[in-house]
């Protein structure tokens, strides 16, 4: 799957989660987002499913309690600990689902024992500029002999800073759905402009 394919996926649930939240007067926060709830279609369209634990919440980004957990992994700490359900902390399920499309890593990948963990490795992989081709890996990345090598890693860079926009530890830091639909959106535009239109 191409990086092009992996953002418009990911375009498409943002676009989702922006309707729920933002869409209509009483927001709907689906509550389990992750990846075996993105359905595909027959054109790669991206469909959220599964609203089994949806909620309805008062308006704005006020938030309710609930006694049912989402999956461990996805879901914001916030919910983890005191059962608190918000727009914002859907924003960080659906940064986590934004990682492991990138990654290829479950958030509760073997790996990540102790302070590590899915968010810990990629902003440290952005300060090291080597290790974002541990993070992605050449299929995703590609090699320094592709044309497109540095636009695809530069791509890929503003996509992980997304993601950690998107999952900030306190709720009030992290940016909204549709923040986060525009900027995948201006992510994919200059991909293309900068590695004149193909689809890779």
């Amino acid at each position: 799957m191409t990086v092009v394919q992996r953002l418009d996926i990911m375009k498409d649930v943002a676009l989702a989660l922006e309707y729920l939240h933002h869409g209509y007067s009483i927001p709907i926060i689906h509550c389990d987002e992750k990846p075996s709830n993105i359905l595909l279609d027959d054109d790669m369209v991206a469909h959220v499913a599964d609203f089994g634990i949806a909620r309805l919440i008062g308006g704005g980004d006020s938030m309710t309690e609930t006694m049912t957990l989402a999956t461990v992994g996805y879901m914001a700490p916030e919910f983890g600990m005191e059962g608190s359900v918000s727009t914002r902390g859907e924003v960080y399920s659906f940064c986590i689902v934004l990682l492991e499309t990138f990654t290829k890593r479950k958030p509760t990948d073997e790996m990540f024992v102790g302070e590590m963990d899915l968010k810990q490795w990629i902003a440290d992989s952005l300060f090291l500029d080597a290790a974002i081709g541990e993070v992605m890996g050449a299929d995703i990345l590609g090699t320094e002999e592709d044309g497109d090598f540095m636009s695809r890693r530069d791509c890929l860079s503003s996509i992980m800073r997304l993601a950690l926009a998107c999952s900030a530890a306190l709720p009030g830091e992290r940016i909204n759905m549709k923040d986060a639909a525009i900027t995948l959106t201006k992510i994919k535009t200059k991909y293309l402009k900068d590695c004149g239109g193909a689809n890779s």
